[in-house]
């Protein structure tokens, strides 16, 4: 890997990528065409701190290649983090390869709404000095120093896009998922070596590590930017599983069979294809959306039973299913650590509500912004965070209340939302790094 460069400023990246975009505009028709496939919790978060360490929250800015920083209950933005220092580098690259070129371009204009995805998920480690962060449109992972801002590894996954993380408890390990590679990569930390390459289906999606650690529940998607988007033809939509994987010995030791599960409860045309999900704090209880669903299914963990459906409030229902988003119809779950009630997000209906666990009544509808794409748990329990990815900003929800704490704005398109921690000797050099 070459010498990393030194952050730019937000005028750098712009210009660079305007020239890119300029001098391949032209070729975007046919490569694209190449492309046309065959038809065919309780969360990671749960980290422990190493050292002197304050938490924090990271949101990525997906579309804005930048990551904000706040602090936990205020939300107050301690900085803002530059997640593509090396752009023009990158940028060459893939200007000069026609496959990577291909690539970069799909994604820009089949999944990222027109625009680069330069941060899909990230972590920090539990000692607080690095950010390791998926970038989709590189393809790749890397490690952010957060003293310096320069990378401190990089590693291309398989295929041509980089999608969801999970950090593992003792933060060791970083578990990345391939979207056209079909494995998880799972990563060593420290220095980005590859540990294993687990096998997967078609767009590896989610990854929840449980069990202490000792387990880690995957889920893929499939082919989410297909326009065959109607029941009969959902076979077209490649392989989905729901897997558990042994992170001892980076083994799938058991498959879940959606497809069967839902059939054998009369949801025949429902989507198998499992998007985020949150365990029950006892890790008996999986909840979890699926595409098209307005709404959350609940399932047995060790039957892969399922054993309720609450259907919630569709606002859009004339829209047909080839303009959902990604397929997503909600994308966005997780349960308070008590086990009681749930946070959702109604993406394509621009809302959130809080759902109690034992009867399924949900709280009102919340109107915090448009585009809800994700929601974590806060570190002390007593709120979810969810990103408004449509109007740049993230919520602040109590569990308790079910009503909007706070909501503050965020960079472009905010996505993932992370519970982490900053080292405390760095706190205040954080500003220096992205502004």
């Amino acid at each position: 890997m070459r010498r990393p460069r030194p952050a730019r400023p937000l005028t750098a990246r712009t210009q660079a990528r305007t020239r890119v975009r300029a001098a391949v505009a032209a070729a975007l028709g046919s490569l694209v065409a190449a492309l046309a496939p065959a038809p065919a919790a309780h969360s990671s978060e749960g980290q422990v701190p190493v050292g002197d360490v304050r938490r924090m929250v990271f949101v990525g800015n997906n579309w804005d290649g930048t990551v904000d920083v706040l602090r936990p209950g205020t939300l107050e933005r301690v900085a803002r983090l530059d997640a593509v220092p090396d752009l023009d580098e990158r940028m060459q690259e893939i200007a000069t390869n026609p496959q990577r070129l291909a690539f970069f371009l799909a994604i820009r204009e089949a999944i990222g709404e027109g625009n680069d995805q330069f941060v899909d998920d990230m972590y920090s480690s539990n000692d607080g000095r690095t950010l390791v962060i998926s970038r989709p449109s590189f393809a790749d992972v890397v490690a952010l120093d957060l003293r310096t801002g320069d990378i401190r590894w990089r590693f291309a996954v398989d295929g041509e896009r980089s999608d969801h993380m999970a950090l593992s408890p003792d933060g060791k390990r970083v578990a990345v998922s391939a979207s056209t590679g079909n494995v998880v990569h799972i990563l060593r930390v420290a220095d980005g070596t590859e540990v294993a390459a687990v096998p997967s289906g078609g767009s590896p999606h989610e990854n929840v590590y449980f069990d202490g650690g000792r387990k880690i529940l995957h889920a893929s998607i499939g082919m989410v930017y297909s326009p065959l988007d109607q029941p009969e033809l959902d076979a077209t939509k490649q392989e989905r599983v729901f897997q558990v994987i042994d992170a001892r010995t980076n083994r799938v030791v058991r498959r879940i069979d959606v497809r069967r599960s839902l059939d054998q409860a009369g949801l025949t045309r429902l989507s198998h294809a499992v998007r985020p999900l949150t365990l029950s704090p006892d890790e008996r209880t999986v909840w979890f959306q699926v595409s098209f669903f307005h709404g959350f299914l609940q399932m047995d963990l060790r039957t892969g039973r399922i054993t309720r459906v609450r259907r919630l409030p569709n606002l859009v229902p004339d829209l047909p299913r080839e303009a959902y988003l990604l397929d997503s119809a909600h994308h966005g779950i997780a349960v308070d650590p008590t086990g009681r009630k749930l946070c959702v997000a109604g993406t394509m209906s621009d809302y959130a509500t809080v759902v109690r666990r034992d009867d399924l009544t949900r709280g009102p509808l919340l109107k915090g912004g448009t585009k809800p794409y994700w929601v974590t748990p806060s570190a002390d329990g007593r709120f979810c965070y969810i990103s408004w990815s449509g109007t740049d900003a993230v919520s602040q929800i109590s569990y308790r209340t079910g009503r909007i704490a706070k909501t503050v704005r965020v960079g472009d398109h905010p996505q993932r939302i992370r519970n982490g921690f900053v080292a405390a000797s760095l706190v205040r050099g954080l500003r220096s790094l992205g502004g």
